[in-house]
């Protein structure tokens, strides 16, 4: 069985070449859309991370592929139309990092309610004024949690250990763990008015994209902080500009921002002919990263040594389910 990896590292590569030694294994640093897809025209089952394209033209191009195993929850770049037509499977890894997601949630909203950011830069200038540094206790503020799935819970579970109350709008709710864990389920509107931070932990599509837009970021509470380690399309970024800019949010922590697949190859986009939108969604990108009160992490939140094992073991695990016919975490 040929099996080709991409956006993988040398002790990635290592792992899995041990766990996959009975199969033909190809590993490339890069990702599925920059390699020659001529070379893998045999290739019978893929595996990806986020940043590679599986469209129907890609899907098309390897006509042997009969199995997809993305190395994420998320799974919003694959064409899963495209490969339902085709008899691609498609297995991901639901749950890796629950604590891991909501411990750099924290690290994050430390980030930004004691300026942890702003003392460093402060310091790397030899300045040692503490003027304008002024943070705040977590202890007796609110959070609200959209989306209370694993990561959310966990969230839920940190911000309890630093007495703070909690409040929670999901589609499904669960009443025993609310009172298991001492929160609140409210609808969206009163989660926004009443919150002093804002985490996002919801999943992404076409119906969540912009989910906080300029109508939904017009209610929240003056001041707050707004968290994202879920994906940058949930939040308008033109919205989110205005509202750092008017003062509305006082900061924001960001593991992800929309078009982020953008950032890494800034001056190719620059000089390839892309549509105005792309070159659009670069600038906004640019102008929200140099903002003086957001805090950016280029989608680490998951990347710890324990869940990146977790997610090579689970991706493997999906590969021999697959190939032995037994039960994988297929999607759809």
């Amino acid at each position: 069985m040929r099996i080709a990896f991409f956006e993988v590292n040398d002790w990635e590569i290592l792992h899995l070449k041990e766990r996959l030694s009975e199969h033909e294994t190809s590993f490339h640093a890069g990702k599925l859309q920059e390699a020659d897809l001529q070379q893998f025209q045999d290739a019978e089952v893929l595996s990806v991370f986020i940043y590679s394209q599986v469209s129907a033209e890609v899907l098309a191009r390897l006509p042997q592929l009969r199995f997809i195993a993305t190395r994420s929850t998320g799974y919003d770049h694959i064409d899963l139309a495209a490969c339902k037509q085709r008899g691609v499977a498609v297995a991901n890894v639901p749950n890796y990092g629950e604590n891991t997601v909501a411990e750099h949630t924290f690290a994050l909203i430390l980030a930004l309610s004691r300026h942890v950011h702003k003392s460093y830069l402060r310091v790397t200038q030899g300045n040692l004024s503490r003027e304008g540094l002024t943070g705040f206790d977590l202890k007796g503020k609110t959070i609200g949690v959209i989306g209370a799935g694993r990561i959310g819970l966990h969230v839920v579970k940190i911000a309890r250990g630093f007495g703070m109350d909690v409040l929670v709008t999901d589609v499904r709710q669960d009443t025993f763990l609310a009172e298991l864990l001492n929160f609140r389920y409210v609808p969206v509107e009163e989660l926004l008015a009443r919150s002093h931070i804002l985490s996002l932990h919801m999943p992404y599509s076409e119906q969540t994209r912009h989910f906080l837009n300029r109508e939904r970021l017009s209610l929240i509470r003056k001041g707050a902080l707004l968290i994202n380690t879920a994906r940058g399309g949930l939040v308008d970024t033109d919205a989110l500009l205005e509202a750092l800019n008017d003062g509305t949010l006082a900061g924001a922590g960001l593991d992800v921002i929309e078009g982020e697949e953008y950032i890494s190859e800034e001056q190719e986009m620059l000089r390839s002919n892309q549509p105005a939108a792309v070159l659009r969604q670069i600038v906004r990108d640019q102008t929200l990263l140099r903002h003086e009160n957001v805090v950016f992490t280029p989608h680490n939140a998951f990347n710890s040594r324990e869940a990146l094992l977790r997610i090579l073991d689970t991706t493997v695990e999906n590969i021999h389910g697959f190939l032995n016919d037994a039960p994988v975490r297929q999607i759809g």
